[in-house]
């Protein structure tokens, strides 16, 4: 596993290596000693997968609030994405910075997200599938998000968005806790 910095602090993108031969390939994603040689002390204690059927679908921005908050690990099994991440930790040094990533079946990378930051994609082609990795359960009481359009994160999408949910479609735009109290 080849672990690349990326422009969020924290953050990795993670080539994997793959072997293959006349039957197909095998590659691992996780490794807890070498992920924790290299900095990613999370214990990954859920996994999921998100199944979109059209391209143009966008997911975001989600992350949650302590003490739910939760490191993730992205990865795309199926199809293409436009993965972005936004830090919104203040204590950080890259505080309010995106970063997208181009994940796909095909490039064996994956993206280790910090809590603290929050993570979205849109599909580049029909049928997209991804597996998550997440530090903490799901807490639907500390689950958030943020506009897909904020006009302070300022995301570039690649394509027009041709579906959302309404609920990520209704997330406001993001508040500095300095703004809040």
């Amino acid at each position: 596993m080849l672990f690349q910095s990326t422009e969020i602090n924290d953050a990795r993108e993670i080539i994997l290596p793959q072997h293959k031969d006349e039957r197909g390939s095998f590659g691992r994603i996780f490794d807890r000693d070498l992920f924790m040689d290299h900095g990613i002390k999370s214990e990954f204690i859920q996994f999921s997968i998100s199944r979109t059927r059209h391209a143009g679908t966008l997911r975001g921005m989600h992350y949650q609030k302590s003490p739910y908050a939760e490191d993730k690990l992205v990865y795309c099994i199926r199809g293409s994405i436009h993965d972005v991440i936004c830090d919104l930790r203040p204590e950080s040094s890259t505080y309010m910075k995106c970063q997208s990533f181009y994940l796909s079946d095909q490039n064996n990378t994956m993206i280790y997200i910090p809590a603290g930051c929050a993570h979205g994609f849109q599909t580049m082609e029909d049928n997209t599938e991804i597996l998550y990795g997440m530090s903490s359960i799901y807490s639907e009481k500390h689950a958030c998000g943020i506009r897909f359009d904020d006009p302070e994160l300022g995301i570039t999408w690649p394509r027009p968005v041709s579906c959302i949910s309404g609920k990520d479609l209704n997330w406001p735009p993001y508040m500095p806790a300095s703004l809040v109290n």
